[in-house]
């Protein structure tokens, strides 16, 4: 395999961005491809079999562009189908994102937390393992149903009312806020707005990392020196997410 090749990156939308800014920090002379699933958003109400399928279809078209490692950047599709996909595509590396919440336990075990995710994610038996291993027996698991497509829209008016609506009973009550869904590092400072000062756990910094090491592992970096290229693709051809996508990257 050229170690040259591309790195595969997907998200049911523009929410894997924050994945991808953190891999960048680490990795920037890789080249990558990423792909936002906009037509089939948002992935927290579909059947495990559903997303199964969008994750397949996926992963075949990465493939199909000689990607050497694929990276889901959704918290739902890892939850749902990153074993499937294992299972099926064994000769390609795959990396997938997970809320941060053992970070909780290593860091600050004994602090009321609030864990923020989509429905999807929250009722899989991959979170669920998770957090009964890590349980500090003073969380609140919070599916955040509509809150991902709020973010894919970019309204920040229904963002902050949402927020409200479904935050402000915590404020003053919560230390640490477990962000599990790569869509909601975009609004941190808005759900701060509504908590108040909080600690915020995310899986992207862990998942650059342990990329890295992946690649490393495998005889898979890049030999480039001159950084990398970042390919964008939309599957409902919106130019506009291209353009906040793109946005969010160079701040």
């Amino acid at each position: 395999m050229n170690i040259n090749n591309k790195i595969g990156i997907f998200d049911s939308g523009i929410g894997g961005v924050t994945v991808l800014k953190e891999i960048l920090k680490i990795l920037p002379n890789e080249n990558y491809i990423y792909f936002s699933d906009s037509a089939n958003n948002p992935y927290g109400d579909k059947s495990d079999e559903q997303i199964n399928l969008l994750c397949d279809n996926i992963v075949d078209f990465f493939i199909q562009e000689n990607c050497k490692a694929i990276v889901i950047a959704c918290n739902t599709a890892s939850a749902k189908s990153a074993k499937f996909l294992r299972q099926k595509y064994t000769s390609i590396p795959i990396i997938a994102i997970e809320p941060a919440y053992k970070m909780v336990h290593d860091y600050s075990y004994n602090s009321p937390t609030l864990v923020m995710a989509t429905k999807g994610t929250i009722e899989s038996e991959k979170f669920n393992l998770l957090y009964h291993k890590y349980d500090n027996h003073k969380t609140i698991l919070l599916p955040c149903v509509g809150l991902a497509d709020l973010i894919e829209e970019g309204n920040k008016e229904k963002i902050q009312e949402y927020l409200i609506n479904h935050l402000g009973q915590y404020k003053g009550k919560i230390e640490n806020v477990v962000l599990g869904c790569t869509h909601y590092p975009l609004i941190q400072n808005l759900i701060e707005e509504v908590l108040g000062q909080v600690r915020f756990y995310n899986g992207a910094p862990y998942l650059a990392r342990h990329l890295k090491d992946v690649l490393l592992d495998n005889n898979l970096i890049s030999t480039s020196t001159l950084g990398g290229n970042i390919q964008f693709i939309d599957s409902g051809n919106n130019a506009q997410k291209e353009a906040r996508f793109f946005k969010i990257i160079r701040t």
